[in-house]
């Protein structure tokens, strides 16, 4: 377990973000699915934003769902006393037995670093958690969070920096997320009865709205499933390196960095709770990661 940051109050910032080539009319790629107007398009649609009060949260999802793709959004989470907050931001199918790939970003009390909470679902079955602190305030401007899923792997990135990845490993039956459509989708709720310390910090109230806001949506895709059910297939850019992208060594040593100096919780080295074992994934991954 990693040391606990230090407040983020006292940390001199800077923020370095990723550039986009221009604004992105959301309206017509997201749509606002619960929370009335709790939920709202600002800026001529290159802005979005979700709040929770003690009446109800709100949430969007994409109107494309996706068979790979990489996924860039800016996302500026819920400032102040958040504690108890969950700002979710994640691919799901709609199966009963479903695949999901998750960012869940859990808020805290004032000056206190949010923890990233990431899961893999495959087929329904996941217990696959990952848990980090940030390293800067991601309150204080927008940051991008990015999702790579590809035939052979799935990073996590936090302004384009990998936190983690879950590669795939069926040739040695492993389950890997490839035969359903995902649909990005978002939600900011109450999440006090178990996100921040076990449930033990409860949501303050009179801190309402809580609101965090989204922009620079942008989605590379091999194939979509549209809502009517048909498919259309092939790369949506000149550029379909993404296709098969993998972590490089550089990619590596960033990766290691934080997993290293910011991870505070792994499903992969969490025996008491998985007495039987743990899961296989882990230990192919520990040993192919040791051999670099």
């Amino acid at each position: 377990m990693a040391e606990a940051s230090p407040p983020l109050c006292l940390v001199v910032l800077v923020v370095c973000l990723l550039g986009f080539s221009g604004a992105v009319d959301m309206n017509g790629e997201l749509e606002i699915t619960w929370g009335g107007d709790r939920a709202k398009f600002l800026d001529g649609g290159n802005e979005l934003t979700l709040s929770l009060d003690k009446g109800s949260g709100s949430g969007f999802w994409s109107r494309n769902q996706y068979v790979f793709a990489k996924i860039d959004m800016q996302i500026k989470l819920v400032p102040g006393n958040s504690a108890g907050t969950v700002t979710a931001y994640y691919l799901r199918s709609k199966e009963s037995k479903w695949d999901e790939i998750d960012f869940e970003f859990l808020g805290n009390l004032s000056c206190e670093p949010y923890i990233v909470h990431t899961n893999i679902f495959v087929q329904g079955k996941g217990d696959r958690e990952q848990q980090f602190y940030l390293w800067f305030d991601p309150t204080a401007d927008f940051h991008t969070y990015s999702f790579l899923w590809n035939p052979k792997n799935i990073i996590l990135y936090v302004d384009g920096t990998p936190i983690r990845e879950f590669k795939n490993m069926e040739s040695k039956g492993i389950p890997f997320p490839k035969r359903q459509a995902l649909r990005l989708q978002s939600s900011l709720w109450n999440g006090d009865s178990w996100a921040t310390r076990g449930g033990r910090v409860k949501i303050d109230w009179s801190q309402a709205p809580f609101t965090a806001a989204y922009t620079n949506f942008n989605a590379d895709q091999a194939c979509i499933w549209s809502s009517s059910t048909s498919s259309s297939c092939g790369a949506s850019s000149k550029d379909d390196s993404w296709l098969s992208q993998q972590l490089d060594s550089a990619a590596y040593q960033k990766l290691e960095w934080v997993q290293k100096n910011y991870m505070i919780y792994n499903y992969c080295t969490d025996y008491k709770r998985f007495p039987q074992g743990l899961a296989p994934e882990c230990v192919t991954q520990r040993v192919e990661f040791e051999n670099k």
